[in-house]
């Protein structure tokens, strides 16, 4: 009987396509993968790292690189012993329970990532705000897509990317702007070269480098590092100057276009030359293709993201949007891509230090009060939280004495390492959670705790086009490893009966659907409304995008497309888009003598990120600086 062969739905835990991914499995083994042919998002494709995802779960690699069970480290200079699940999470309460009592909320802190499933982004969520009372909750998401959240919500009201992948069919212009799909979202590039060559759709790519999406393109703008503000300041400077703007979409659905406009002809397509490297006539063609087209569709990533003025960016790109009425139909819109497999959904649960679930604000006190009441406790932290550098610029400073790190490696991962290792030794006691035994950030933790991964837990994710997909598990975890949220959930209870115990049975589920079905009541009446959403929808019908309300018509229609802003209609208080002039300026650090380069990161197309995963399948191909 366990020689028979079983599959199981899942979703790829790489990139934010959100991949669609039936697993296959003998006995308690992932044996193969295949792309799940019924999933909207790549009908049964799947990239290089995804056709091997089964080859990261081999008897081989669980032995060599999985943390099978709990680690205590009784001093920084001992190896870790191994020690049961009770003993691990007990002392780990008592170290937090001490801190709390002794320094306040402000001294722990909690790191987690876009990797998580949505469950466990809010079982952390609600252990950080109810239990330790503290705000100091922060995402490796910040480092990529903090950028994006604010400025949709800057000139739309919300952060909803718009768009669905379908757009990407149906586009008659495509600007790709600091990102290289080609690479970071393979599955998507495809559907989009596949579009271009049936029904000729223009591309044009704004990047540094002549990278293999700029390649395919039909205008490539070789636009200097740091300097997309200004490309996209002048573009609109053409569209006003020659005449392409939308003047009835403008008048009729935005505000503050007169005074983005202004700054836009204040700018001249020399200087613009000048500044971005992009000869003047190549702006001018971008502008007018952009413009003219019937339907024109935007896709960015982290090189717009990643800046000293990344709002800025995103704010900018959107405003091509709304100043030609690209937005709101098919194949049209501004288009974030997410980086991560579950940023989104880290978005929603509001994971995040300047978030709240739901979207809602953390310094906004009629969102506290709301939550507050939902989540029955008296109030909410109200003292602005960490974000990820702050955080560990915290913890250098010795004023966090507590830190959970799940799911990411930030020992490897995020900006001047130097001081973010010196920052994890400052601290006193480091857990660190994840299902791979050897990554840098590893050798810093007291407490180690083994995590099931991929093909191992139930849950769900959202990927870039608000498309939710359930994970359904194949096999069961190798040694004692659990959920994310499951292992949230056992230490909330803990701690709260050290600090709290009044919150304890808050922390009481049954299942992973247990956490999504209380998550959910937090979206009703929302801009981002799951209430008719639940794990055996998903099951049924496959996967969904939001919004999505109880009563919806139509709902478990797996193919259909939620587009936003069809009735131009936007989720700011007017109702109307906002345009916002932006400060012309460039990178934080420009290239002189003395430091001649221009460096930028880039993506690899066969491995991810700190490659503890990927840099395990030797078929994969791992260039020298790859990790």
């Amino acid at each position: 009987m366990n020689d028979l062969l079983r599959e199981t739905k899942s979703a790829c835990p790489y990139c934010g396509t959100g991949c669609g991914v039936i697993v296959q499995a003998r006995g308690d083994r992932i044996v193969g993968v295949r792309g799940d042919p019924a999933h909207p998002a790549n009908f049964g494709k799947l990239c290089p790292k995804g056709q091997t995802l089964h080859l990261t779960a081999t008897d081989d690699v669980i032995a060599r690189a999985r943390l099978l069970y709990p680690h205590l480290r009784t001093t920084r200079e001992t190896q870790p012993r191994r020690v049961t699940w009770e003993e691990a999470l007990d002392h780990a309460a008592d170290r937090f329970a001490r801190v709390l009592q002794q320094r306040g909320p402000e001294a722990v802190a909690f790191y987690v990532s876009g990797q998580l499933l949505t469950e466990d982004y809010y079982v952390f969520n609600k252990l950080a705000r109810v239990v330790a009372g503290t705000n100091n909750i922060d995402s490796n998401s910040r480092l990529c897509m903090s950028s994006a959240v604010v400025g949709y919500k800057r000139a739309l009201g919300a952060d909803a990317p718009p768009c669905s992948y379908e757009d990407l069919e149906l586009a008659d212009c495509v600007l790709v702007a600091g990102a290289n799909p080609a690479v970071a979202h393979p599955v998507l590039f495809g559907r989009l070269l596949e579009a271009k060559r049936k029904r000729g759709t223009r591309l044009i790519v704004a990047d540094p480098r002549r990278t293999e999406s700029a390649a395919a393109a039909d205008l490539h703008l070789p636009v200097r590092p740091g300097t997309d503000l200004w490309l996209f300041t002048a573009m609109l400077g053409v569209m006003v100057r020659d005449g392409l703007t939308d003047a009835a979409f403008i008048a009729g659905h935005t505000e503050g276009f007169e005074a983005a406009a202004a700054v836009a002809r204040s700018f001249s397509l020399v200087d613009a030359q000048r500044l971005t490297g992009v000869p003047a006539d190549d702006i001018e063609r971008a502008a007018r293709w952009f413009a003219r087209a019937p339907a024109t569709l935007s896709l960015y990533c982290q090189g717009l993201n990643q800046s000293s003025h990344g709002t800025d960016n995103n704010t900018a790109l959107i405003s091509l949007h709304l100043a030609t009425g690209q937005i709101g139909h098919a194949g049209a819109g501004p288009f974030s891509l997410t980086g991560q497999p579950n940023a989104m959904g880290g978005r929603e649960t509001g994971t995040m230090a300047t978030l709240l679930p739901g979207h809602r604000d953390p310094e906004n006190e009629s969102d506290r009060t709301d939550l507050a009441r939902r989540w029955d406790v008296d109030a909410l932290p109200t003292h602005r939280g960490l974000t990820a550098v702050e955080m560990f610029d915290a913890c250098a400073r010795g004023e966090v004495d507590a830190l959970w790190i799940v799911c990411t490696n930030p020992a490897q991962s995020l900006p001047d390492l130097a001081r973010v290792h010196e920052a994890l030794r400052r601290v006193p006691f480091v857990v660190v959670q994840d299902a791979f035994a050897h990554t840098e950030t590893a050798a810093f933790a007291d407490l180690l705790l083994p995590a099931a991964t991929f093909g191992e837990r139930e849950g769900t994710s959202t990927n870039s086009e608000r498309r939710i997909t359930l994970s359904r598990a194949a096999v069961s975890a190798p040694g004692a490893a659990r959920a994310d949220w499951s292992i949230g959930a056992d230490f909330a209870r803990r701690l709260a009966a050290r600090v709290n115990p009044q919150h304890a049975a808050a922390f009481v589920f049954a299942d992973a659907s247990a956490v999504f079905d209380e998550y959910r009541e937090l979206t009703v009446g929302r801009d981002l409304d799951i209430g008719g959403i639940d794990h055996v929808l998903l099951e049924r019908a496959g996967p969904q995008q939001w919004p999505l309300p109880r009563g919806t018509a139509g709902a478990g229609k797996t193919l259909g497309s939620a587009r936003l802003y069809t009735d131009a209609r936007f989720a700011t208080p007017t109702g109307r888009a906002r345009f916002v002039p932006v400060d012309l300026r460039g990178p934080a650090e420009s290239v002189d003598v003395a430091f001649p380069l221009a460096l930028t990161t880039v993506r690899l197309r066969d491995q991810w990120h700190g490659a503890s995963r990927s840099g395990e399948v030797a078929t994969l191909e791992m260039p020298p600086a790859a990790i």
